[in-house]
């Protein structure tokens, strides 16, 4: 998985955030490392970039067998005459304000909130999902996280989802106070032309991390091959099993050529010659998508 521009480890890019670069970005590194009969995981904004990507670059390319969208944006989140179970604009101005005020309260806020769903009394607050979160967060570039608040908000795709025809997996929690899965997943799986919908009951928006025990098992039964995944809102990877077996390329975690090209079968070895890959000259390594994937498959 690749950090967005202007996010994470990547540099504090000055344009260019929006869901049509986004996708582009992403793009850039599938083309480099010439990725072919791949499924791309996007959680959140991130599931908005793989829908724009699978649908304009990686679909027509022939690079995509499959693609997941978990707790995802498409098709349109803002409330419009169009979209009336959509999110009124100003809670989008809201987060605005609140990023411009005080951008670090607000990302410790939003993970001790809604994001994982520890505003709820049933459920135990975990306080270094929180810190992880934030920390996350504050790496990147203010201005990348201002302007994306319109890229994940207003960007209308729902051609994009009309136009993927490689199979797709489509999850979400009911209790997501992001995304709203009525104006989610609900409606991704009706503009799909071959999606497979799961809504689980109770979980929130952060769901990859609250429950990865059973979003894991999920993910994994749903090509019945391994998949490789970068953090929460990060578009992930995943080589079938085939192409490793015939080494045509090694699998990617968090930016790095990370393992020996050589068939999955449970254990993987770090390469001590890792390289990383930039997504147009921006990206850095997701090292907590390498540390959490790397512990799926010890």
């Amino acid at each position: 998985a690749h950090d967005r521009r202007g996010h994470g480890r990547s540099e504090q890019s000055v344009g260019g955030h929006d869901m049509d670069h986004y996708a582009a970005d992403a793009s850039a590194v599938v083309e480099h490392l010439d990725l072919k009969n791949a499924v791309h995981i996007g959680h959140s904004t991130g599931g908005g970039e793989v829908a724009r990507y699978v649908a304009k670059f990686g679909q027509p390319q022939g690079r995509v067998a499959k693609a997941v969208l978990v707790s995802a944006v498409p098709p349109l989140m803002l409330k419009t005459d169009a979209n009336p179970g959509g999110t009124p604009i100003e809670v989008f101005d809201s987060f605005r304000s609140a990023l411009a005020a005080n951008r670090a309260a607000f990302f410790h806020d939003v993970a001790a909130g809604p994001f994982y769903g520890f505003n709820r009394d049933h459920e135990t607050t975990i306080q270094a999902v929180i810190d992880n979160w934030w920390r996350q967060g504050m790496m990147g570039s203010a201005q990348a996280h201002y302007e994306g608040i319109k890229a994940f908000s207003e960007t209308d795709q729902t051609e994009d989802l009309k136009a993927i025809t490689v199979p797709t997996l489509v999850l979400q929690g009911d209790d997501d106070q992001v995304v709203p899965y009525t104006d989610a997943a609900l409606l991704q799986v009706k503009l799909l032309q071959n999606g497979t919908l799961k809504i689980y009951e109770g979980y929130p928006h952060g769901m990859l991390t609250t429950h990865a025990d059973v979003i894991n098992p999920d993910l994994l039964a749903f090509p019945s091959q391994k998949w490789l995944l970068g953090v929460e809102g990060l578009a992930g990877i995943r080589v079938s099993r085939e192409a490793l077996a015939a080494e045509t390329f090694r699998p990617v975690i968090g930016g790095f050529m990370a393992f020996d090209g050589q068939p999955l079968n449970g254990v993987g070895t770090f390469r001590s010659d890792a390289r990383r890959y930039q997504v147009s000259g921006f990206s850095r390594p997701s090292l907590a998508g390498a540390a959490r994937a790397a512990g799926w498959l010890s």
